[in-house]
């Protein structure tokens, strides 16, 4: 389940999301009926979950296309020594699809040009402050464990009332938080790209000033389960495609997508099992350093 969900999670302290020792994964999220607590674990029965909120029905009702029970693996066929090897040891990896697509555009737009550590702070940050506790168990931790509270992400309308100084808090700049308040504007229109074909959903998403490739890319591959949704315009991704595939860690975009060409259609799985390899270019620069807005 790691492998399938795992993309759901913004950073090891992301209030949405939640694993446990027995491997099982617990979701706060915002349903079109309301907010809903998932918790799933996996056995060598099957899958188990349960669900709180209002949004509990949905969710069930959801679970086997958010486990990857529409995605089919068969259709990638690996063309590298190295994809090969990386498909065998990970037999389970299926594209998950959430049917929900602000919950992955905001933190989306969030890592826009800075660092993960510096998104995921915001992300928590910004879910705290403004989300509701999440509907059962979890929300409501015993007092010994009060920090460990999970919760549901602002609804649309609370997402547009944040004001420019609480942005600032948070270290977001306002590029980024005027695209996020476009975008929830008009929310409704948005989360019916979950139903559409990743072409058109993009186009959809892209509409939008301030979200581009990148940004839906990265959406849709977590909403609709996009098997060839490729991230392009990332700093890093193209140099560790090009040196896992072909030795060159100074590909750029063009560079990457002429390397992806033979899986046309998975080339979103084709990364995810890059990815997985570990298979990364030796660093030649120091990290990019992690900003603070909020100190300015």
């Amino acid at each position: 389940m790691g492998l399938v969900l795992g993309p759901l999670r913004r950073g090891p302290a992301d209030p949405t999301f939640r694993t446990a020792p027995d491997g099982s994964a617990v979701r706060a999220t915002r349903t079109p009926v309301g907010p809903g607590t998932l918790r799933v674990v996996a056995d060598g029965q099957g899958v188990r979950a349960e669900a709180w909120g209002p949004g509990a029905d949905w969710l069930l009702e959801r679970l086997p296309e958010m486990l990857g029970a529409a995605d089919d693996p068969a259709a990638f066929v690996p063309r590298h020594r190295l994809l090969a090897a990386s498909q065998r040891r990970h037999p389970g990896l299926r594209l998950c699809r959430t049917g929900l697509v602000l919950e992955s555009l905001i933190p989306s737009i969030l890592e826009q040009k800075v660092t993960t550590i510096e998104a995921n702070r915001s992300w928590r940050h910004l879910v705290r402050k403004y989300g509701e506790p999440a509907p059962g168990p979890y929300g409501d931790p015993p007092e010994n464990r009060r920090g460990s509270r999970m919760y549901v992400m602002p609804d649309p309308r609370t997402w547009a009332m944040i004001p420019s100084w609480e942005w600032h808090k948070a270290g977001v700049d306002s590029k980024r938080s005027d695209t996020i308040a476009r975008a929830v504007r008009v929310a409704r229109r948005l989360e019916e790209a979950a139903a559409m074909e990743p072409g058109p959903a993009a186009a959809r998403l892209e509409l939008i000033p301030g979200i581009g490739p990148w940004t839906s890319a990265e959406t849709l591959q977590r909403s609709n389960g996009a098997p060839d949704a490729v991230t392009v315009g990332d700093l890093h991704l193209p140099g560790i495609v090009g040196y896992a595939l072909a030795g060159r860690p100074d590909t750029d975009d063009a560079g990457m997508l002429e390397l992806l060409e033979p899986y046309a259609g998975q080339r979103h799985r084709a990364v995810r099992l890059i990815l997985l390899t570990g298979r990364t270019p030796p660093r030649r620069a120091p990290r990019m350093p992690v900003g603070r807005i909020a100190h300015l």
